[in-house]
């Protein structure tokens, strides 16, 4: 039986390099977004971990800040093109339900925009485990697209793909890390795009 883990991972190993060349020049294009992850660097003390790096470029861009920063992501063909693009960083096979990672092992955690393809009712645990490996006082950044619908495209990236998607309402995203432990300390709304997208900033509590 495929699991929605299996789907995105297959569909993600699909599109890999057609994915990397337009994530890219978007994170490029994208002042506000660059922005956020500029105010988490600066309160981070310790190691970070970009989960669902994707290509690399937000590790990249995590490590051009001064942090150590290392990616993980679901997708082994995506993870060959981030150590292809970066070869001076770390990039690991992983998924963020089960982060193979000691308990306070981080000092920041980074999700930017990777709890798409996540079932709502498994973020109670996915935001427990990112909770688990960080330090008291970590940090975490969260972006993700708003709404509150599941989206089952058959294409993307111009390729055929598996997976599920799910919009979120930033309020719920925002009880569901009071209930894991965090506190947010900083709200992000941007417009202007084909869904709304938000940006949560959090520490641990």
């Amino acid at each position: 039986m495929t699991t929605h883990l299996d789907a995105t991972r297959e569909s993600y190993d699909t599109v890999a390099e057609d994915y990397a060349v337009l994530v890219e020049q978007l994170f490029r294009q994208d002042p506000v977004g660059r922005a956020m992850l500029a105010a988490f660097a600066e309160q981070v003390r310790g190691p970070v971990a970009d989960v669902g790096c994707g290509p690399g470029h937000v590790t990249a861009h995590l490590a051009a800040l001064g942090l150590d920063a290392a990616g993980v992501d679901l997708s082994p063909k995506m993870i060959d093109v981030a150590r292809r693009q970066y070869p001076d960083l770390r990039f690991v096979v992983g998924s963020m339900t089960a982060l193979d990672l000691p308990d306070g092992e981080l000092g920041g955690l980074v999700a930017w925009w990777s709890i798409f393809h996540l079932p709502p009712e498994e973020l109670p645990a996915v935001f427990a485990e990112f909770r688990r490996v960080l330090v008291p006082g970590g940090r975490l950044l969260v972006g993700f697209h708003v709404g509150d619908e599941r989206l089952s495209p058959e294409r993307a990236y111009g390729h055929p793909v598996s997976y599920d998607a799910y919009l979120l309402r930033p309020e719920r995203v925002v009880g569901l890390l009071g209930e894991a432990g965090f506190e947010v300390t900083a709200r992000l709304a941007m417009e202007g795009r084909k869904q709304p997208q938000s940006c949560l900033l959090a520490k641990t509590v």
